[in-house]
Order: structure tokens, then C-alpha cells, then sequence
């Protein structure tokens, strides 16, 4: 029998990823704007945007269990938006190490996505697993979008 019950922390562990890629994308708003790279704004929006959309998703998931969802981030992501803003400063505040580092961003987004569904998918209802693996299709564009933009940049 397919379990219809979902893990809330699991939901949770996914909406704070999303938090974290929301506030990757603030910090490296910020930092275009400081580096006069203002042509990255609106892509780092849409990105920001996607994960709001993809915590709405999640979010009625955690409240059918009777739980509340997550307004937090993971430690690690506060770790990388700190590691985002040094590394940027340290070579050469440029537009290739910002972009380089919302890839290395978009990565552990995958990585927490793509660890759900191979670790956690039997605390997940069908439901969930597809919304989750449909969330990893559109952030795997995403992240091709950005190491485009990356590969692109003229030296």
C-alpha cells in the first residue's frame, strides 16, 4: 500500500533549502549591484521567485500533518552566503566568481532534492515525490541557465 502520510521534516528540510536559494540569490542581488553587474537582477529574481513558488507548494504538506512550515534556513546555507560574499571580494569582485558561486548554490539545492528522493521517498506520498521531482526539473534548468551565463562570461 502507497503511503499517503508525509514526513513534515523531510517537507521542511526541502522548504529551507529554498529559503536558503532565496537568500543566495539576495546576497548575490546585492553583490551584482555593488560590482555595477546589474544585468543579473532579473535573473537572480526569477530564481528567487521559483523557490517561493516552490515553497508554496510544499508548505499545504507540512500543515496536513499538523505541523507548521519552516520560515528558516539550513546552517549551511548561511555558511555559503558568507563564503559567496568572501570569495567574491577576495577574487576580484568579478561577475565569473559570482556565478560561479550561485552554481555551487544550485549544486546543493540538487544534492538535498536528489537526496530526498533516493534516502526519503518512502516517507512521501506519490504526490510529494512528484512534485518533488517536478521542483528538480525546473531548478536543474535553473542551474544550466546560470553555468551558461557563467561559461559566457568574457574574461
Amino acid at each position: 500500500m502507497e503511503n499517503q502520510i508525509n514526513n513534515p521534516e523531510i517537507i521542511n528540510d526541502l522548504i529551507k533549502i529554498n529559503n536558503d536559494r532565496i537568500e543566495g540569490y539576495k546576497t548575490a542581488s546585492d553583490l551584482a549591484n555593488n560590482m555595477g553587474v546589474d544585468s543579473l537582477g532579473g535573473i537572480f529574481g526569477k530564481y528567487m521567485q521559483q523557490s517561493k513558488q516552490f515553497i508554496e507548494e510544499l508548505t499545504p504538506y507540512v500543515k496536513l500533518e499538523g505541523e507548521e512550515p519552516t520560515e528558516s534556513t539550513m546552517m549551511s546555507g548561511k555558511l555559503f552566503r558568507l563564503w559567496m560574499n568572501v570569495k567574491v571580494n577576495i577574487s576580484g569582485n568579478d561577475k565569473k566568481s559570482l556565478l560561479e558561486s550561485c552554481e555551487k548554490g544550485e549544486d546543493a539545492f540538487k544534492e538535498t532534492y536528489k537526496n530526498t528522493l533516493e534516502e526519503d521517498a518512502d516517507q512521501l506520498s506519490i504526490e510529494v515525490k512528484n512534485m518533488v521531482l517536478n521542483q528538480l526539473g525546473k531548478q536543474l534548468a535553473a542551474h544550466n541557465d546560470i553555468k551558461m551565463l557563467r561559461d559566457n562570461v568574457s574574461l
